[in-house]
């Protein structure tokens, strides 16, 4: 889907990209995209838990609306720290931050937020989410979508490593993190789908 001039030009380079042959002019499509669209950035991937326990017993509309209710504490504590909303979709958000610690900040806060807020409604409204967090350079054609390995990985962290509570940060997005900022972590190990991957826990109340 073509959102503006710009996410055509976009495509229009991919296009280009993808039919040329010469490889010295394929280098230098490859930057010229990188300097239109390129940008290096903490990656934040948060994801809803319990989609299909949830929906199985009380129907997508019980869940549409928790959805709802994630997305409007969400939006605010993200542009609160520094972030910026890329994207809602389905039970998933993603943010882009200026870099690893803020990041972080974000994700404790709207943690913490949604934590206070269950414990206002019964067990069976409760918002649960966990977060993935990389580092690393980014295409963004528009301002609703991203690509980039940070990405992939903040997914693979969020979606498919972190449990319900839980804010994964990759292991060299981590070294970015000043000692001084008193973020405590624990280093952890994951295998998935015969890739390990290196990540540190963030511990917060």
């Amino acid at each position: 889907m073509i959102h503006s001039a710009a996410d055509k030009r976009f495509h229009q380079l991919m296009l280009h990209f993808s039919q040329e042959q010469d490889l010295v002019r394929r280098a230098e499509l490859e930057q010229s995209i990188w300097h239109a669209y390129g940008s290096e950035c903490a990656v934040c991937v948060i994801d809803m838990s319990g989609f299909t326990r949830i929906t199985e017993r009380f129907g997508i509309v019980h869940y549409l609306s928790m959805i709802t209710r994630m997305q409007l504490t969400a939006a605010p504590l993200i542009k609160e720290h520094g972030g910026t909303l890329v994207k809602f979709e389905a039970d998933n958000c993603y943010a882009t931050f200026s870099d690893t610690l803020e990041a972080i900040r974000g994700c404790i806060a709207l943690q913490i937020a949604l934590d206070t807020g269950n414990r206002l409604t019964d067990e069976n409204h409760e918002i649960r989410i966990a977060c993935g967090i990389d580092y690393g350079k980014i295409l963004m054609p528009h301002a609703a979508d991203f690509f980039g390995d940070c990405v992939n990985h903040a997914s693979k962290l969020g979606e498919d490593l972190a449990e319900a509570g839980d804010i994964l940060v990759g292991a060299t997005a981590m070294q970015r993190v000043p000692p001084e900022s008193g973020i405590v972590t624990a280093a952890t190990t994951f295998h998935l789908s015969g890739v390990q991957i290196e990540a540190c826990a963030v511990s917060y109340s």
